[in-house]
């Protein structure tokens, strides 16, 4: 995944918030920016685009996304927790449809217990409530490589809120559930009917 997947992702998913009326901020962390850059790379994207915050800091979190402290001191800047409260920052002072935000650990340093090179956090958020949130352990592939992945999926996550909720499909009936059984009568049972005693002649 490289530099044509991130290109060929930001045109359709244009594309498709152009079709929607939609529009989009990012805030980045690890990518410091490149998701913004890929897709206003495209001719055309201001249309769509908003802005993006590149918060690599946690003072920068804070301030810009309104990420509450106690946020990043329980759960730590590089989290589901803070991924999540850094999208709907964005979303709610971009004043934006969609929004998608990015922490991880690029490399080569870094580094904690439980959470290694490679790890990232990815959380996009909806105008209309829906949040989704995903975690990636790249692994130690360079600093690169884990930045340029990230970036293809905060563009499939965008690209997968631009879509819409997905609606449920009905269970389609089978032909055999179609047919409807055949109920086997059982036959009636007719009364019959007794004749009174006879008097006693005498």
């Amino acid at each position: 995944m490289g530099g044509s997947d991130a290109r060929a992702l930001s045109r359709s998913l244009l594309d498709l918030c152009r079709m929607r009326k939609l529009t989009i901020a990012t805030a980045e962390s690890c990518t410091g920016g490149l998701v913004a850059g890929a897709l206003t790379d495209i001719p055309g994207s201001s249309d769509v685009i908003d802005r993006g915050f590149v918060t690599y800091s946690n003072d920068a979190k804070r301030a810009m996304l309104g990420v509450e402290a106690s946020t990043l001191t329980n759960f730590g800047a590089v989290s589901k927790e803070t991924a999540t409260a850094m999208a709907i920052g964005a979303l709610e002072r971009a004043d934006v449809d969609l929004a998608v935000a990015i922490t991880g650990i690029a490399g080569p340093g870094g580094a904690t217990p439980g959470k290694p090179v490679g790890l990232v956090h990815f959380a996009a958020a909806a105008r209309d409530g829906r949040i989704i949130h995903r975690e990636h352990r790249f692994g130690a592939i360079g600093r690169s490589a884990v930045r340029a992945r990230s970036v293809v999926e905060a563009l499939r996550m965008l690209m997968e809120l631009a879509r819409g909720p997905q609606v449920a499909a009905k269970p389609q009936r089978t032909a055999a559930s179609r047919l409807r059984p055949r109920v086997t009568r059982s036959p009636r049972r007719h009364a019959v009917k007794r004749r009174p005693p006879r008097a006693p002649r005498g």
